[in-house]
């Protein structure tokens, strides 16, 4: 098993009155896709934000690296290269698609100085942000701003990046090119830690797997293992890939 960039150890999270998480434990091996599985409402999402200083963990640690940032601010968290495409995309809609990637790119000092290389990339997945490049990101459709959101995660190099449900609500062609654009990432020894509702997405990207239920991680394994057994999906999901 490769080291963890990530780890996650008994994790509590309350949220107002509500005992969210209770007790998580996840870990995140570096260059490979984790994927976060579960049913609706389980805690994933919760996860993800208290990983990312949104939400403060009230017992546990978290380790990235090797360094605790259990209550580290978000923007300190992000300025370790963890990257964060939550579920409501995270774009600015006023702006165009082009300072919105502007704004991700720390690197860049102006829009001219990003990386033409990334951008390349981008836009060979993502052929309508070109187009759209000096439109107000606002404009856009749905999946387009989900496009966005995520190449907004993949124009520098990241430690880390955090995922929340991309497919959700897009159309199966779009689904493909961002499972392309992930696999990218994945071959160029990115890490990953992916919440995914579509088990056939999370099959085709997965290394590995967590499985959450009430709060808790109750399963985690190897991700091709399984997709192959029906019989974990359906004690663990209720369904079948």
């Amino acid at each position: 098993m490769k080291p963890a960039v990530l780890a996650l150890q008994g994790v509590h999270t309350h949220i107002g009155p509500y005992h969210i998480l209770h007790g998580v434990d996840l870990s995140v091996p570096a260059g490979s896709v984790t994927m976060l599985l579960g049913r609706n409402g389980v805690g994933k999402t919760t996860t993800l934000r208290t990983i990312m200083g949104l939400w403060s963990a009230s017992a546990g640690q978290i380790h990235l690296q090797g360094e605790d940032i259990t209550h580290v601010r978000t923007p300190d968290i992000a300025s370790r290269g963890v990257a964060y495409v939550p579920e409501n995309m995270g774009i600015f809609a006023e702006l165009t698609v082009r300072e919105n990637l502007w704004l991700a790119a720390r690197a860049a000092n102006q829009a001219q100085t990003m990386d033409e290389g990334a951008l390349t990339r981008i836009f060979g997945f993502f052929p309508a942000l070109k187009t759209f490049w000096q439109h107000p990101a606002g404009k856009l459709s749905g999946g387009q701003k989900q496009m966005l959101s995520i190449a907004r995660a993949m124009i520098e190099p990241r430690v880390l990046l955090v995922v929340d449900e991309p497919s959700k609500g897009l159309a199966p062609a779009i689904v493909d090119n961002m499972v392309e654009a992930f696999a990218a990432l994945k071959r160029d020894g990115a890490t990953i830690l992916l919440v995914e509702q579509n088990v056939s997405v999370a099959a085709r990207l997965g290394d590995h797997v967590v499985v959450m239920d009430d709060g808790r991680c109750v399963h985690s394994g190897d991700m091709a293992s399984f997709a192959a057994d029906e019989s974990l999906q359906s004690q663990f999901l209720g369904l079948s890939v």
